[in-house]
């Protein structure tokens, strides 16, 4: 799933970092792509006309994330309605909105924002903000734009190479994308895509956030869980398959 909450980035980091290790203990669910599918790094690439349907490799077994492909994966160029499909199905998804009530009820713990409120209509108002907020970035970065301007909206792992390479790799695919063509683009589907969203938010955030360093810091929060959500992607197959090694040594 993207992530685009909209919470002060430190906060969110701390957040992401706590999550993870506890998720994989329980045994625990916003972009970018490989530059060309003819590229030796590149994943198996399926003939256009094989439908392919949509896999949730849920990250750390339970964030929904339709959007990555994993490098022996076959895939197949998205059709717009498919793009508007994965925002569809990874909003709807039961543990996205449970995510997103933990966010709220935090926020309301932490009395956030005061003008929110307390008592059942403050967490109602901060869950409909931190809905919204995911729900706008998500579909801007991930539908309307990837369909406007014809770019590939899911994660492409590298999978090879050492731990550095791949980290500098996953977090440039926030600056470059894959074309429907299968071309290397500027990713504008997440950079103005992001940008969007938060101008949207000033729409319904109260009035003490509608500043342009408020919508710049959303922005800049986006991008970088997007680009911390992209490491978690890259080695996400690597820890699954430890962990499914560890429980079947046989």
């Amino acid at each position: 799933m993207h992530t685009p909450i909209h919470l002060p980035l430190r906060t969110a980091l701390r957040f992401l970092g706590v999550i993870a290790p506890l998720t994989l203990l329980c045994a625990l669910p916003m972009h970018a792509q490989q530059p060309s599918p003819a590229s030796a790094e590149a994943p198996g690439v399926a003939p256009a006309a094989e439908q392919i349907p949509l896999k949730n490799d849920r990250l750390f077994f339970v964030l929904a994330d339709y959007t990555f492909v994993e490098k022996q994966d076959n895939f197949a160029p998205l059709s717009a309605k498919t793009k508007f499909l994965l925002s569809a199905k990874t909003m709807s998804d039961p543990v996205t909105i449970s995510f997103i009530g933990a966010i709220a009820l935090a926020g309301q713990a932490r009395d956030s924002d005061p003008t929110y409120g307390q008592g059942l209509q403050g967490y109602a108002k901060r869950y409909a903000t931190f809905y919204a907020d995911t729900g706008i970035g998500t579909l801007m970065t991930t539908s309307v734009f990837p369909a406007l301007l014809h770019q590939d909206p899911r994660y492409f792992q590298l999978g090879t190479g050492s731990a550095r390479r791949r980290i500098i790799y996953s977090v440039s695919r926030i600056f470059v994308t894959r074309a429907d063509r299968g071309a290397a683009q500027f990713n504008y589907s997440e950079i103005v895509g992001n940008a969007v969203a938060a101008g949207i938010s000033n729409t319904y955030h109260p009035e003490s956030q509608r500043t342009l360093g408020h919508t710049v810091s959303i922005w800049g929060t986006d991008t970088m869980l997007n680009a911390a959500c992209n490491v978690a992607k890259e080695f996400w197959p690597d820890i699954r398959r430890k962990i499914h090694k560890h429980e079947h040594p046989n």
